[in-house]
């Protein structure tokens, strides 16, 4: 039998709708598919007839394969020569193990193709109305982990807007960052769950209050914070969605 091939698919912020085209291609095509809680479950509707299907979600407290376990179910579907779709929320690149996955076939010389998908830091901020930059006024933007598993203090680079991702546990310490960074307090956030979902919803403030106004109204994950003057233009342009913050 011919070695088979492993596509590690960005599955997109929530909405089943934003997959890339090549992206739903590939899985419709799959023999087996690996997919996360975060990528959608309607896209296992177009999972052909006998594909087998298995779940490798990862949450906090509660992960149903160790990676080292995904990187050889890879591995050894793709030598049983099948077509391996690794269905993964959001863009397999970016605070995901994508990489690890990539690496662990290269040295083992299995064929794989990465697929890029929307990230829910560009998704969520644009699905409320949020730019992340603006000609002329705001040209820097940050993407980075509201948690970091060394223990060492989070990053708070010199942007115009900063969005955190993996940071509703650990608020306290992220706007502690930013404020150390020397950003005022009075400086526009706001925290995005569960964008693109029909359940989505925005938590804004500022980071004076943002923390206070999060834990009272129960912001849980998946959620992504960020932090600008950017966020002003949200209430500007989708006024109807900011009426929970």
């Amino acid at each position: 039998m011919s070695q088979g091939k492993v596509y590690i698919i960005g599955a997109g912020p929530g909405d089943w709708e934003l997959i890339s085209v090549k992206g739903l291609k590939r899985l419709k095509d799959a023999d087996t598919i690996l997919y996360d809680f975060l990528a959608s479950k309607k896209l296992l509707e177009f999972a052909k007839r006998g594909a087998e299907l298995i779940c490798v979600g990862k949450a906090d407290g509660m992960h149903l394969l160790e990676q080292n376990e995904i990187n050889a179910l890879l591995y050894r579907k793709a030598k049983e020569g099948r077509r391996v779709a690794r269905l993964k929320g959001g863009d397999p690149f970016i605070f995901s193990r994508g990489i690890e996955e990539a690496l662990y076939l290269k040295r083992r010389g299995v064929a794989f193709e990465i697929i890029p998908g929307i990230t829910s830091a560009f998704a969520a901020p644009q699905s409320f109305g949020i730019p992340l930059t603006r000609k002329g006024k705001f040209s820097s933007v940050a993407v980075l982990t509201g948690r970091k598993s060394s223990g060492e203090e989070l990053d708070a680079p010199d942007c115009d807007t900063l969005i955190y991702l993996m940071g509703v546990g650990n608020i306290d310490n992220v706007i502690k960052a930013i404020l150390k960074s020397g950003k005022p307090k009075n400086t526009p956030c706001a925290f995005i769950e569960k964008a693109t979902h029909p359940d989505e919803r925005i938590v804004s403030g500022t980071l004076a209050n943002i923390a206070e106004r999060s834990k009272k109204l129960l912001i849980r994950p998946p959620a992504i914070f960020i932090a600008g003057k950017v966020v002003r233009y949200g209430r500007r342009i989708r006024e109807d969605k900011f009426k929970t913050g």
